[in-house]
Order: C-alpha cells, then sequence, then structure tokens
C-alpha cells in the first residue's frame, strides 16, 4: 500500500494513493506522523488504508501537490555503501585520499541531519548560502513504526512500517571545509532533504528481498535528463534491520524516524564520480538543474535548483592568546 501527504486547495491531506494515482483521504488525517503515532506499527496503517478505499476518491496525483510523506522527528542518515565511501573520500576528503577506513566495517555509521529541511517529491531546491558546489544523493529511507530500543535485527524488521525515496542535498564546498573539525556534516547537509513520493509500506517490497535480507531495487539518478547513475539497494553493506538495531541500541526509535540507507555506488551523487575520474564532471548543481531519482518499487522524484540567498556575514573565531594569564 502507498500513502502520499498532499496539499490541494489549500488543505493538507494524508490519502491511499491507487496504481493509477487516484488518491483516497483518510478522513480526519492531517499528518502521516500522527497516524503511525496511533497505530501498533505495520498491521494497523494497513487496516486504516483498506477502509480509507472504502470511501469515496480524492483527486489525482497530478493534481495536488505532493508534500513530504511524513514530517519525522528524527532523520538518521547511514552510510552503507562501500563504493560511495572510496570515491567520496578522494573529492570530499581530499586528493590523494582513496579507499575505506577500516572503522568503516565495524558498524553502519550515521549521523542526524535536520528534520526540518524535508522537502517534497517536486519542490524546489535553493542553493545553500555561500556554496558553489551542489550536489545530490541518491538513498532509500526506512520508516519506524513501532518504539523499539536495544533490538536485535530480528526484532527490527517488525518495527519498519514502510520505505521512501531520500535525496540528500550536500554542499560539497561547505562540507569539505566543516569536516576538518572532525565532528561530522553540519551546513553542508543543512538545507534540503527531499522525501517522496509516497511512503510504500513493507510488505510492498518483501518480493524483492534477497536470500541475504536486503532488498533488491534498481535505483536510477538523472541530471536534466541524463543518467549519471545506477545500482542495485542490495548492494548495501548492512540490511535495513541491522541498522534500525544499531540506531536503537541504548537509546529507542520510535514511530516516524527516517533511516537513510546512504548514498548507493556507481554514481548515486556527482562527488562519486569526481574522485574516480579526478575531474568535476559533471560539474556542480547550479539553477535549473533538476535532479529526478528512481527507486523500483518506490517510485520518482524530480526537483530543481533555484538561486538560494546570500550568507549573513558572521566574523571568523577570535583566536585566543597563548599567555595565559
Amino acid at each position: 500500500m502507498r500513502f502520499a501527504t498532499y496539499e490541494h486547495r489549500d488543505q493538507r491531506r494524508v490519502a491511499v494513493v491507487e496504481e493509477d494515482g487516484t488518491l483516497h483521504p483518510v478522513p480526519g488525517a492531517r499528518s502521516l506522523t500522527e497516524l503511525i503515532s496511533c497505530g501498533d506499527g505495520l498491521d494497523a496503517l494497513l487496516r486504516a488504508g483498506a477502509a480509507t478505499l472504502d470511501v469515496p476518491p480524492g483527486p489525482h496525483v497530478s493534481e495536488v501537490r505532493l508534500l513530504p510523506p511524513l514530517q519525522p522527528p528524527t532523520v538518521r542518515d547511514f552510510v552503507t555503501f562501500e563504493e560511495h565511501v572510496e570515491g567520496v573520500r578522494r573529492s570530499v576528503d581530499g586528493a590523494g585520499v582513496g579507499g575505506v577506513p577500516e572503522a568503516w566495517y565495524d558498524a553502519p555509521t550515521f549521523y542526524f541531519t535536520n528534520p526540518y529541511a524535508v522537502i517534497g517529491a517536486h519542490d524546489d531546491v535553493p542553493v545553500p548560502p555561500g556554496s558553489a558546489v551542489l550536489d545530490f544523493e541518491l538513498e532509500v529511507a526506512a520508516v519506524i513504526g513501532r518504539e523499539g530500543r536495544d533490538l536485535t535485527p530480528e526484532q527490527a524488521r517488525d518495527h519498519i512500517i514502510g520505505y521512501t525515496v531520500f535525496n540528500d542535498w550536500s554542499a560539497r564546498d561547505l562540507q569539505s571545509r566543516e569536516m576538518q573539525v572532525r565532528l561530522g556534516p553540519c551546513k553542508g547537509k543543512d538545507t534540503a532533504t527531499t522525501l517522496g513520493p509516497y511512503l510504500v509500506t513493507a510488505d510492498e517490497l518483501e518480493p524483492y528481498r534477497d536470500t541475504d535480507g536486503l532488498l533488491r531495487l534498481a535505483l536510477t539518478a538523472s541530471v536534466n535528463g541524463e543518467v549519471v547513475g545506477k545500482d542495485l539497494l542490495s548492494n548495501m553493506s548492512w540490511t535495513f534491520e541491522e541498522m534500525v538495531a544499531y540506531a536503537s541500541r541504548g537509546t529507542v526509535v520510535r514511530p516516524g524516524d527516517v533511516l537513510g540507507s546512504g548514498t548507493c555506488g556507481n554514481g548515486g551523487c556527482l562527488a562519486e564520480l569526481w574522485g574516480v575520474r579526478g575531474e568535476q564532471s559533471p560539474p556542480p548543481l547550479k539553477p535549473g538543474d533538476t535532479v529526478t531519482l528512481t527507486v523500483e518499487g518506490i517510485g520518482t522524484v524530480s526537483n530543481t535548483v533555484v538561486a538560494g540567498r546570500d550568507p549573513e556575514p558572521l566574523p571568523t573565531a577570535r583566536r585566543r592568546s597563548r599567555e595565559r594569564p
């Protein structure tokens, strides 16, 4: 089953999406996050969706503005594709740096990104203030449907309610500089994260699961209609269940939490290609460029880059005296 959150005639609604794009609004629902939180995981959401199909249909998806499927309370972005790590290290961390750090293999590393920066499947993306090297990142995100703590991977499967396409927009010039401080990305990843077009419930993707527990979904990235990257989601080095288990270690995951897979390989972002080719080819994104990402079984998001604002000036750090009083 597919769920969308949309805006139509100045109203925000949640709906079940039929194969032909017809929307069936869920009575009284304005937020998919709230709808998930009120239930007890996937079965409750499927029951709510099935009941919705008995009510009169609403508009077609082509007639509405698709919003992010949900407004997540937290967004964890992992890095689970080995090929991506190797390519991006060369272009973001500096020329001549290659290979994958041995520590990467220890556990599925993630960072927390900005839940307030989530945008819809077709919204414009402003260039981050002060950036001249904008990039996209093709990912898939799992969405939590039940609270859990210290989960095993086997338990974690029952806590995943569905999946959506995830585009982690990245200001590579800002990211490269700020990560020298060794706290992870901040303003380099702070302007926009695309989620959409729908939340596809976990049961819909079970036919794609391989013998290793990975989802074998085809991934395609295009810029201005030209394909620049293709991969399979099953090239992840950890399953989503293992990622959820790690995220819940010593803490909780709660309904609506979003966990990104990390960027796929083979052109899942421009920075990986720059690292492999030793030059910025294709070039960084600029206003007017449209990035289209497609994930088999989930759908397509397509966002156009627009001009952003100039940064408000701030002073550099006040350097302390080396002399102690």
